[in-house]
């Protein structure tokens, strides 16, 4: 019986999910008793070797291969970039959650993307300059993709960072992560949520990781909301290196350890002045420094 190479889907209970990388077929393996006694266990966006017998519909787990990277809550592995959807309206954006998301997406050295969804609600002027703003603040620093499910504006660029790719969609509930995965690929047929009138944001669709297949190529793992995302491990210091554009100015600090907080002579704090890194992307720098404790940081 020869072992094959899938990667882990999904979990029933006992049993897990596994899609062959060559044909693309799901099969429902069961873990052996060695697992079970060793605490080992597959989680979603795993590689594995699993066999199967031509005699039985199911599959048999046989080998976990060695996780690139981890999400710890939801729990997925092997993930290539982070797809960060939000929205300027219903809900409208915090830029402190997406700064919040971003540390977590370069703390695991996963590439961003970032996806400005529900476009067709910015009908006066004001709304279309939020986001102007927004994309002139992110837009330096990674893709920035404005979408709309009903203009289905920009989905053939979206697809063509997904393509071939693992990757996560996060962001705030309500933004539309499921109904754009259901524009992008109308088989996946997932549930669609409301916004809430008396809240203001959007109600959870999606209550545990699952990998998801494109017939385009490339896998999605649609995620519970935010308020499921943890960071973990990561101390005060290393904060300043998940912010990108702070490391051209890093080097000229007048402290080599400089926080870019309170330190006298800091290159950070001037470019800020100056213009050169966005005040609201350095105010939030700050208040994610001072809510890290010695290790690590809970989104909330």
């Amino acid at each position: 019986m020869s072992w094959r190479r899938g990667i882990v889907v999904r979990f029933h209970s006992d049993m897990v999910s596994v899609q062959d990388l060559e044909t693309n077929q799901k099969v429902n393996c069961f873990l052996p008793g060695r697992f079970k006694l060793q605490k080992i266990r597959p989680i979603v966006g795993d590689y594995v070797e699993y066999s199967k017998d031509q005699n039985y519909s199911y599959g048999r787990i046989e080998n976990i291969l060695e996780r690139k990277n981890e999400l710890y809550r939801p729990r997925v592995a092997n993930l290539d970039q982070l797809v960060l959807v939000t929205s300027i309206k219903e809900p409208k954006v915090d830029l402190i959650v997406i700064d919040k998301i971003i540390v977590l997406a370069e703390k695991e050295n996963l590439d961003i993307v970032i996806v400005l969804n529900k476009t067709d609600l910015l009908v006066n002027e004001e709304e279309k300059k939020e986001m102007e703003r927004f994309i002139e603040i992110y837009g330096k620093i990674y893709p920035v993709i404005p979408t709309s499910k009903i203009t289905k504006n920009n989905l053939d660029r979206l697809k063509s960072y997904l393509k071939n790719k693992v990757s996560t969609f996060a962001g705030p509930s309500g933004v539309g992560k499921s109904s754009l995965l259901n524009v992008l690929d109308p088989k996946l047929k997932l549930r669609e949520g409301e916004i809430s009138k008396k809240l203001g944001r959007g109600k959870h669709t999606t209550t545990y990781a699952e990998l998801l297949y494109f017939d385009f190529g490339g896998y999605i793992v649609d995620t519970p909301g935010f308020s499921s995302l943890e960071l973990r491990g990561i101390k005060k210091d290393e904060v300043r290196r998940y912010f990108k554009e702070f490391l051209e100015f890093d080097g000229f600090c007048q402290f080599s350890n400089c926080s870019h907080t309170v330190e006298p002579g800091c290159a950070v704090k001037e470019a800020v002045e100056k213009g050169q890194i966005s005040f609201s992307r350095y105010t939030n720098y700050c208040q994610i420094y001072e809510e890290i404790e010695d290790s690590s940081l809970k989104l909330q």
